[in-house]
């Protein structure tokens, strides 16, 4: 596991970036790099709330998320024969020093709650976000205990629980406890 300010200077601050990347001077930031090349590359957040987005071409932008909120980036890419890559990650920004794991395109990267590969297993996460959605509750909002429990059942093939509105309710009781 590397931690934030590891990937930083020995004084802590985040490198030098070239003035048309450079997203506000807050170092907490995370950064989500996407890049939108139709048919070939298409990179999106399927849920998130980003507090800040810079468009650096019309195929590219980084969207910035504060330590603790959660997002899902969807990677996909394809070559003349078809798919070559698709894949979920959820993942939940770290604070400065905080441990991390390294995601592609997550600068400089966060909490991996779930990640899966390969379309089917996408799609069933779509699913599983939608039922989500369904029952009158934000993605972003769900306890970050309850993607990791989606990523294990399917890494061993097993069907995930719900998240129902009781769970959820128990997540923000149990969440006004933490400090």
């Amino acid at each position: 596991m590397l931690t934030a300010t590891r990937l930083w200077t020995n004084s802590g601050a985040p490198p030098e970036r070239p003035a048309d990347t450079r997203i506000g001077d807050d170092p907490e930031l995370t950064r989500v790099t996407l890049v939108w090349r139709e048919g070939r590359h298409e990179d999106w957040v399927k849920f998130g709330k980003p507090v800040t987005e810079r468009i650096l071409s019309r195929s590219e932008r980084i969207e910035s998320y504060k330590a603790g909120q959660v997002f899902a980036l969807v990677r996909w890419a394809s070559n003349n024969y078809g798919t070559v890559r698709s894949t979920l990650d959820i993942v939940q920004a770290v604070s400065l020093g905080k441990q991390c794991a390294t995601v592609p395109q997550v600068d400089p990267g966060g909490e991996l709650l779930l990640s899966v590969h390969g379309w089917p297993k996408v799609a069933q996460v779509f699913r599983l976000i939608d039922g989500v959605v369904a029952s009158g509750i934000d993605p972003c909002d769900v306890a970050p205990e309850h993607w990791r429990h989606i990523h294990n059942r399917m890494a061993g093939r097993l069907t995930p629980r719900d998240y129902t509105p009781a769970r959820h309710q128990a997540w923000l009781q149990r969440k006004a406890l933490l400090p």
